[in-house]
């Protein structure tokens, strides 16, 4: 029974699975290259590129090619191209077809049953957009689990013997987290998150073009602005990528700015374009002294490993900065890779785990035998627990009576441990009310507060109150997030029995949304 683990990454993605000795290995796509471009390119309505080549080709056909789709998980927008609107959900599912396709290919097994990461940060709604995204993707989404998760579980198998105290610092190509983890007995605790997921290499990159561009206006004022042609300006992102790449192992690179027939020639250099990001590093630096003062408050002040993922983590700056800052020397933990597999890890896992509950202990067996794995290993993969924490606060808005005012009245918080359920009664605020909103929301700040502007709608519901009651009458709301960190609401008018129960529908698609999304991407030929 083969399993995959996959990093849905915001430039970058790639899948793993488990070989025959029970390593953690990443598939290779049909290019031959170990992570895949996390880039879309419509040649029609019904033919779809996906990596290296859809990159390329955004030099010339701009308007055709979709990247940066992480970024939008959650959000209710779409993608204009050929004429069609495309949601978030649809575009990464083009990524996620890619990647399982090529793996079928590889390995001759169909890569059906999957484990997706998502930035620690995500929050209900972008968690609910990415397994939809496996869905219309024709994928069975086993479970949704935190980057820094997947990087702690390829830690803590290369390190078994270990109990640590770890500091992951998961720079990638768009988002941005920092977590606590303590590894314990082969268990893995998630103490405490934060992040930002519209930070990352692409930033990076964004702050290049601007200088590439500012340059080529200084040397040449008569020529128009390079970044108002897209295909230059494509170029230029190109280029800027592999300036920053270079500069990780060189100290000069030169880049050629051709625009409108004129060319300058751009000298970078490494203390240039660490000048010219130096805040960007510096709210990465920031997010992570939050974290360790939550981690503080919770009782946890003393390291003993700083491990970097992601490929933005191999900047010289970053491993510097964060020397400097923490005094703990960083650990590069294969950080382009260590996430996918990861992934795959616990998709193993878990996969032998609900075999063995199921009862179907001969295929967990054949599963094992399969992996190489010894009576030992297999009796550590049943026992093993992982404990994680909400990455945002969630509510509902509430009426402040004393000033007529509407705010957030948070049921879980932030960093508490998951699952999290907690129930609550609210009241009616007007006498005959036939019925009550109930709004959920989710923290969107970096802070939680009671403004409603400060929180994000993810879902609404309307419940009906028996007729001639007074104001004040009780409503049972019941949170519960669970281990993958989707959110699941109930409220209960005790004394009919009517239940509002609602799931969090992000992007505008419902179930049957995704179900004809679902049957129109298996008309689309993916490459």
């Amino acid at each position: 029974m083969a399993v995959y683990g996959i990093d849905l990454g915001t430039t970058y993605s790639c899948i793993a699975s488990i070989d025959e000795v029970g390593r953690p290995t990443v598939l290779r796509n049909l290019e031959g290259t170990d992570t895949t471009p996390s880039v879309v390119y419509f040649e029609s309505g019904d033919n779809v590129v996906v990596g290296a080549a859809a990159k390329d080709t955004a030099v010339l056909e701009p308007d055709n090619v979709v990247s940066l789709i992480k970024r939008d998980m959650g959000r209710d927008l779409t993608r204009p191209v050929h004429g069609f609107e495309y949601t978030p959900e649809e575009l990464s599912a083009f990524i996620l077809l890619k990647l399982a396709t090529d793996a079928r290919t590889t390995t001759g097994e169909d890569a059906r049953d999957v484990v997706v990461t998502v930035p620690a940060y995500f929050g209900a709604a972008e968690r609910d957009a990415t397994r939809k995204a496996g869905r219309i993707a024709g994928l069975n989404v086993i479970d949704i689990i935190s980057e820094p998760i997947a990087a702690a579980i390829t830690y803590g198998v290369l390190n078994p013997e270990q109990d640590r105290t770890i500091l992951v610092y998961d720079l990638g190509g768009g988002t941005f987290d920092t977590t606590v983890i303590a590894l314990k007995g082969g268990h893995i605790e998630v103490v405490c998150t934060d992040g930002d997921h519209e930070l990352g290499g692409a930033d990076w990159d964004e702050r290049l073009v601007e200088y590439l561009a500012e340059r080529f206006r200084a040397e040449h004022p008569d020529a128009g602005d390079p970044l108002d042609d897209k295909q230059t300006e494509q170029q230029l992102r190109r280029d800027a990528e592999e300036a920053k790449k270079a500069l990780t192992s060189r100290t000069q690179h030169t880049v050629r700015v051709m625009h409108e027939g004129r060319v300058a020639a751009v000298e970078v250099s490494r203390e240039k374009f660490e000048e010219i990001t130096k805040d960007l590093l510096d709210r990465t630096v920031e997010i992570t002294g939050r974290t360790l003062a939550t981690a503080s408050e919770k009782g946890v002040s003393d390291y003993d490993d700083l491990v970097l993922v992601g490929g933005s983590t191999k900047m010289p700056a970053v491993a510097a900065r964060l020397e400097t800052e923490l005094g703990l020397p960083p650990k590069l933990q294969d950080p382009d890779l260590a996430v996918a597999k990861g992934a795959a890890l616990y998709a193993f896992e878990e996969t032998f785990r609900r075999l063995l509950l199921q009862g179907a202990e001969e295929r967990a067996e054949e599963m094992a035998s399969r992996a190489g794995l010894s009576a030992e290993q297999q009796r550590q993969i049943a026992n093993r627990q992982i404990k994680t924490v909400a990455s945002r606060a969630f509510g509902i808005v509430v009426l402040d009576r004393a000033n007529n005012l509407e705010q957030v009245a948070h049921l879980v918080h932030a960093n508490d441990e998951l699952p999290a359920a907690r129930t609550e009664d609210f009241f009616t605020v007007n006498d005959d009310q036939t019925a009550a909103d109930v709004r959920v929301m989710e923290q969107a700040g970096a802070a939680e507060s009671a403004e409603v502007t400060d929180n994000t709608e993810i879902a609404t519901g309307v419940i009906k109150v028996p007729p001639g009651k007074k104001a004040g009458w009780p409503i049972e709301v019941t949170f519960a997030l669970d281990a993958s960190g989707l959110l699941h609401v109930t409220a209960v008018e005790k004394e009919t029995g009517e239940r509002l129960e609602l799931t969090v529908d992000v992007g505008g698609m419902s179930e049957e949304d995704v179900e004809r999304s679902r049957a129109a991407l298996s008309r689309v030929q993916v490459s």
